[in-house]
This record gives structure tokens, C-alpha cells and sequence, in this order.
């Protein structure tokens, strides 16, 4: 037996991202467009970085409290009376090391190896994938596609749903789609899972970035004190932090020990001085984060409209999240056809592929990038599809 397979079967199961495949087929060269990746080409504001600087300057490096230190739950806890106008005490908060990992989390306190949970497609990847690398089965159901616009079938959503459905995930607004539940969509969500006695995981990282002003519907809005609702999140998007790796969940308090656990057994905590930045994020962050909500728009309207011109590409500009997905006449392998802008364009994009069924066909752009960036890209990707 070979050393790999002599590993887990889950982890050899786990699959290669196809996003980083393209990331890493073109990294590096000259003249590179990147908009393959969820992230913007801002680094993290300095009132962000130094606050952390501060800390680590002090000797802030010793472990530290695995729920969170208390000034961010409690930031976070001011920063949802803010932006969503609800007061949750800080024992609803728990810190996690990324997004990424407050979801691992959550997985691992919802799920049994065995139990199925029901997720939306085209999705980013990396729910299916935590999901199975845990034993449980990802369930996805694909999300409509007409006119340039996804919409949900509940009807769909729950025929997948069987003796050993255990929950919901649901990312809105979305991600790689743009997809963004409107509060009837989120009151229909949520009555499904009550009437299967079903946990629903919310990825609302996107909930800022939504163009028709505010933010977008929330569970928040909907539900219950006793409704079995998660959330997970990042400071990723919204404060330019992506390489920092910090996140949170939103959690019935009844909760704190299994994850505070779970926190112990996988990072034992995120580091102190981080957590200082993620304070003045929160508490200083609001008008950065505005600043780049409104860049965001910028460049979603240059590119779109741009490429809708072309009368070759099937999209309508996203109603929220940071992506356009984009059906390109002709295009039947996206992944081949993701390397091929790339090397004809200079335009980095992630394949559809790679988010699942339903986005075979199609090309993701993240748009939260300078908006003269973004109008060169539109310009090569333009030529390149008029070319075809």
C-alpha cells in the first residue's frame, strides 16, 4: 500500500479546489488581472493593523480566551445593534480562526458521520467539502437560472430533504451567484426547516454588500429566539482582512461549551493581537467598509454592462455579494475556458466548475477591485468574447 493510500479515505476524498487550480496554473505574471479569488486588491486599512501592531508591541501573545477576547464579543455585539438592530448579548458571539473555520465548526456540531445537509448550488465549494471531509453528505440543490437571474425552488429544496437530513446551509447573498433572498424567500427557508425540525447554518458574509442599499435580509429578521439558527462570518470582505484568518459565529448561548470545545481542540484560539484588530475593525470600520461597498458597485456596473453589451453573455448585475457569473456564448468547459482567458486576456477568472452543478457553463469575476482595474478587464474580456 502506497503512502497515500494508506491515508483517511475522507482526506484523499477531499477535492482540489478548482479555483486555486487556475490561481496557481497563472500566478505571477506580468500584467495579471486577477479576479478569480473573493477578495479585493485593498491591504488592511492602517487604523486595522496598527491596533494589532499595538498588541503584539505589548506582549499580547499569551493564550487567551478560546470564545473570544470580551472586548470583541462585545464589539460584535455593538456592531449587529448598528447594522442589524438587535441587541445579542456577547455570549451569542464566539471568535474562530476565518470564516473557513466557523464553518468547520458548525458542521461539527450539527452533523454525525452519516446524516445529510441540504445546501443551494452553484455554491462556493468549500461547504460541500467540509461537509464530506466530516462524514456527512452535501445535498445540493441547484438554484434556477433564467434570464440572467437565480432564483430558489423550495419545492426542490424540500424533496431532497429525508429521514436523515440534519440541516439548511444557506449563503445569502451569494456566493459565486449573486443570488440575495429577499425576507419572504428567508420567512419560507425558515419555515421548511421548522416544519422538519431542521438546523439552518446562515452565511451572511456578504449581508453588507448589497446594492440596492442597506444590507440584505437576514434570518435575523425572521426568526425566533428558540428557531435552531447559526451564522457564520469573517472580517475577510468587509475590512479587507482576508489574509488575517479571523471570523465569527452567532450562536444560542446554550451552545458556548460544545464550541468553545471544539475551538480548543482544533486552534485553541485566535491570537490576541489579531483580535485587537478585529476590535477596531468593528469599531472603527464602518466607514471603510461603505467606502468599499460603493467601490464595489463601481465596478460591478463597469463590468456588467460592458459585457452585457456583447449581446454574448447571459447575466444580470448582482443584487448583492462581490461576483458576477457569467454565461459566455459558446463556453461548454468552463475550467479549459477559464485558462484560456487567462492566457489570451491576462484576466484571471475561477471556473464554474468548481462551485458545483448548476455553474458548469459559467465564469466567476470578483468585481471589489479599482474600478480602472476593472474597466481594462472588461475591455480584454470584451475582445477576447466578440473574438470567439
Amino acid at each position: 500500500m502506497s503512502i497515500v493510500e494508506s491515508l483517511s479515505p475522507r482526506a484523499i476524498a477531499a477535492p482540489e479546489s478548482g479555483i486555486v487550480e487556475v490561481v496557481n496554473y497563472a500566478r505571477g505574471r506580468e500584467g495579471l488581472l486577477p479576479l478569480w479569488v473573493g477578495e479585493g486588491d485593498l491591504p488592511t486599512p492602517d487604523f486595522i493593523s496598527r491596533a494589532a501592531m499595538e498588541a503584539l508591541a505589548a506582549g499580547e501573545t499569551f493564550y487567551t480566551w478560546q470564545r473570544g477576547i470580551p472586548e470583541l464579543r462585545r464589539a460584535l455585539s455593538d456592531y449587529y445593534v448598528r447594522h442589524f438592530s438587535l441587541r445579542l448579548p456577547a455570549e451569542h458571539f464566539y471568535v474562530t480562526g476565518s470564516g473557513m473555520q466557523a464553518i468547520q465548526i458548525c458542521v461539527q456540531a450539527l452533523t454525525s458521520p452519516g446524516d445529510e445537509f441540504v445546501y443551494l448550488t452553484p455554491a462556493w465549494p468549500n461547504i460541500a467539502a467540509a461537509l464530506e471531509i466530516a462524514g456527512a453528505r452535501s445535498v445540493g440543490v441547484t438554484l434556477q437560472f433564467e434570464g440572467g437571474k437565480w432564483t430558489v425552488d423550495l419545492e426542490r429544496a424540500e424533496a431532497a430533504i429525508t429521514s436523515k437530513t440534519r440541516g439548511i446551509f444557506i449563503n445569502t447573498p451569494s456566493n459565486p451567484t449573486g443570488w440575495t433572498a429577499t425576507k419572504k424567500d428567508l420567512d419560507d427557508i425558515l419555515a421548511l426547516a421548522r416544519k422538519h425540525d431542521l438546523w439552518i447554518m446562515a452565511d451572511e458574509i456578504y449581508a453588507r454588500y448589497h446594492f440596492a442599499g442597506g444590507r440584505a435580509a437576514s434570518f435575523l429578521d425572521v426568526m425566533e429566539p428558540d428557531d435552531k439558527i447559526v451564522f457564520v462570518n469573517s472580517f475577510s470582505k468587509n475590512w479587507s482582512m482576508t489574509g488575517w484568518r479571523v471570523g465569527w459565529i452567532v450562536a444560542p448561548p446554550e451552545m458556548g461549551q460544545v464550541l468553545e470545545n471544539l475551538v480548543q481542540y482544533s486552534t485553541s484560539g485566535v491570537a490576541q493581537f489579531m483580535q485587537k484588530g478585529a476590535v477596531a475593525a468593528l469599531d472603527q470600520g464602518d466607514d471603510f467598509v461603505a467606502a468599499n461597498i460603493a467601490r464595489a458597485a463601481r465596478s460591478r456596473d463597469i463590468l456588467c454592462d460592458a459585457l452585457i453589451a456583447t449581446n454574448r453573455v447571459e447575466t444580470l448585475k448582482p443584487d448583492g455579494a462581490i461576483y458576477a457569473f457569467l454565461k459566455i456564448d459558446g463556453v461548454a468547459d468552463s475550467r479549459s475556458a477559464a485558462i484560456d482567458i487567462v492566457d489570451k486576456t491576462g484576466v484571471g477568472l475561477a471556473p464554474g466548475a468548481a462551485f458545483g452543478a448548476g455553474g458548469e457553463l459559467f465564469l466567476r469575476a470578483c468585481f471589489l477591485r479599482d474600478p480602472a482595474q476593472v474597466a481594462i478587464a472588461a475591455e480584454r474580456l470584451c475582445d477576447y468574447i466578440l473574438k470567439r
